[in-house]
């Protein structure tokens, strides 16, 4: 069982950033696949970025050069740095782990880029 923890949304312009943490209690963490999903209203939960317990990462077409995610096994914790927000970007951003069939999920964070 594992329980996520986002902070870090908020309010901000286009071309703004914003970095958002997801803290993990979990045993074992390190082996989880760790990701970040968002949900805009109206849409489908999608895929934002992963990494992978070897820190491989991959992303969404819509983030890739602005959006960097990145882990911290000691600490349990996984980062989703937002740089040039975009109006679309807007989302209730959500944490993820996986592992051995497990499938997790954090509340969300809200982030609204907005003028």
């Amino acid at each position: 069982q594992a329980q996520l923890v986002e902070s870090g949304g908020g309010l901000v312009q286009p071309g703004g950033s914003l970095r958002l943490s997801c803290a993990a209690s979990v045993s074992m963490f390190s082996r989880y696949l760790m990701g970040w999903y968002r949900q805009a209203p109206g849409k489908q939960r999608e895929l934002v970025a992963s990494i992978t317990s070897g820190g491989n990462t991959n992303y969404a077409d819509s983030v890739k050069g602005r959006f960097t995610i990145s882990r911290d096994n000691g600490e349990k914790m996984v980062d989703l740095q937002m740089n040039s927000l975009k109006p679309e970007d807007t989302a209730v951003y959500y944490c993820n782990a996986q592992r051995m069939g497990g499938f997790y999920w954090g509340q969300g964070t809200q982030v609204t880029v907005s003028s």
